[in-house]
């Protein structure tokens, strides 16, 4: 238990135009109870009354204290850098105005920093997607809790943590090496930290504790510096930042400047690469730059990185422009991955991405596991209640296998426990490709999910599970085709009716929207309004 004396946490909040969030983020500080001596909340020129609504908590809560920017810094490094600069307590900790600090955090935080000298402590954090409110763990089997780090060059995968909200700072640490955010609008400014902390090789202690909530608020009237991916220059922004990152681990390690080149090409240039998008402007200007900023790679890292992201290298470098098929490339970079046919061999018969491009080697497939292989499976209806399924073999890789079942796995969108159909024998075709017809009854799924606690309108995700005859499963998403999309309305003895709307999420997957009873019906009208207003936005 923390005394008045005891080392203690500074915990530093920074606010631009949050006045109806900034209170609960201060409030969930404030929880932490005596671990916190004080908490800073740095009101970057804010317009909105964010800067009254803290000094109205301020003069309610002595252990509040606010400092007013003269002019906003266009970004976060710098408040967080005003923050550092007024804390008094040993222990720095960073929120932001529009997430929580859960119960707990700062006292499990501080205590494994104390008991192993740690200069750096991190917890687990979730992304809580808002309004649903289901959680997604970040970077989930990264670190073991209990671990005690000597030095991060001994474990070079730290660098893709880039977060700075799940950690707790010695403050003379970040003193006596001189570690600063960025200042002014530098977008992700978390990964220059983050390497700055990482170089400087501290001791690094892990909790077994939640320690951040992250919401994430894509339907906001402005959404974050991160989210806010409508132009090429978020992504420029986030390729500089990860240069510079770059540069300061390869300078202290160069099995961190090797990790940090892998993790780019395995996390950042996949998760935008999906979200490319259709305008041909932008899709033009992001190959341009992606394409000279992997140009000066390392080849180890290149080599060092997973087959999949390597393929998409290989694609980059053989084009100087989006290849024809560059939907399909966007759809191998989703996850799960799905490489759709055609399936193109060059003269010796080796795996190329296409004909047009044989220098795109898919180097790395056969030693791929079998649910690792990035299958396609289609999927069409088959009459009233079933799918038909198609699965497609990939270089004979799945046909050495022997695929035997297939069936259907439903999986709550807002997390929760799937649903798993019954397994139907797989009929081999002439067309290196296997069938099956598989029950799919939405008003029964309806009823499972009523059962499993779902309210009002349902949303899942299709999945298709594969077993061979080897003993290897798959698992993967389902391509839709034909009329499947349209949307339906069943009979349903227990809701009356049943609205059923399967549709295709961003990343080209089989997903489906139930909404029984007039309550679902509802709740399906309001997501599709939600999310028309944030398409309007998107423009």
């Amino acid at each position: 238990m923390s005394t008045p004396s005891a080392p203690s946490v500074s915990v530093v909040v920074i606010a631009y135009n949050d006045a109806g969030l900034v209170g609960e983020a201060v409030a969930s500080a404030l929880a932490q109870g005596p671990a916190v001596s004080e908490v800073i909340a740095v009101d970057d020129r804010s317009s909105d009354g964010t800067g009254r609504v803290l000094d109205e908590l301020a003069a309610a809560h002595p252990r509040l204290k606010v400092i007013h920017r003269e002019a906003n810094s266009g970004g976060c490094g710098t408040p967080r850098n005003d923050g550092i600069a007024a804390a008094t307590a040993p222990y720095v900790l960073f929120l932001d105005s529009d997430d929580v600090l859960p119960p707990g955090a700062a006292e499990a935080l501080l205590r494994a920093a104390e008991k192993h000298r740690a200069q750096v402590t991190v917890g687990s954090c979730v992304r809580r997607e808002l309004p649903q409110g289901n959680d997604v763990p970040w970077m989930p089997g990264l670190l073991t809790p209990g671990e005690v780090i000597e030095n991060p060059a001994d474990r070079p995968e730290l660098v893709r943590d880039t977060l700075c909200v799940n950690k707790l700072y010695a403050r003379a640490f970040l003193d006596e090496h001189g570690i600063r955010f960025p200042d002014g609008r530098f977008v992700y400014e978390d990964f220059v930290f983050t390497a700055r902390v990482l170089s400087a090789a501290p001791r690094i202690a892990v909790v077994d504790d939640l320690v951040y909530v992250w919401h994430v608020r894509r339907s906001a009237a402005q959404v974050s510096i991160s989210l806010d991916r409508k132009d090429v220059g978020n992504w420029r922004s986030r390729i500089e930042a990860h240069r510079t990152a770059h540069g300061i681990l390869a300078a202290a390690s160069p099995l961190l400047g090797l990790a940090c080149q892998v993790k780019f090409l395995e996390y950042d240039l996949r998760m935008y690469l999906r979200e490319l998008g259709k305008d041909p402007g932008y899709r033009q200007d992001w190959w341009d730059l992606t394409r000279r900023y992997v140009a000066g790679f390392d080849e180890a890292a290149v080599e060092a990185a997973a087959p999949k992201a390597r393929w998409i290298v290989r694609v980059l470098r053989a084009s100087e422009t989006p290849p024809a098929d560059v939907e399909r490339l966007t759809r191998f970079a989703a996850e799960p991955p799905r490489l759709l046919p055609p399936y193109a061999e060059s003269a010796d018969g080796t795996p190329v991405w296409s004909e047009e491009l044989p220098t795109a080697e898919l180097d790395g497939l056969g030693s791929l596991p079998v649910d690792g292989l990035p299958v396609t499976v289609d999927a069409e209806p088959a009459g009233s209640g079933a799918l038909t399924v198609r699965v497609h073999d990939l270089y004979g890789r799945l046909a050495a296998a022997g695929p035997r079942t297939a069936r259907l796995r439903f999986l709550p969108r807002g997390g929760g426990e799937p649903v798993s159909g019954h397994p139907v024998e797989l009929r081999p075709g002439a067309d290196g490709t296997w069938t099956a017809e598989l029950p799919f009854k939405p008003a029964a799924l309806a009823v499972t999910g009523r059962r499993l606690g779902l309210r009002g309108m349902q949303a899942w995700d299709v999945r298709v599970g594969v077993e061979c005859a080897d003993g290897s499963t798959l698992l993967t998403s389902l391509r839709p085709l034909g009329d499947l999309l349209r949307r339906r309305a069943l009979p349903s003895s227990r809701y009356g009716v049943l609205l059923a709307q399967p549709y295709r999420t961003a990343a080209g997957s089989l997903a489906l929207r139930l909404a029984p009873g007039a309550d679902g019906a509802a709740d399906l009208v309001r997501n599709r309004l939600g999310r028309a207003r944030l398409g309007r936005g998107a423009r």
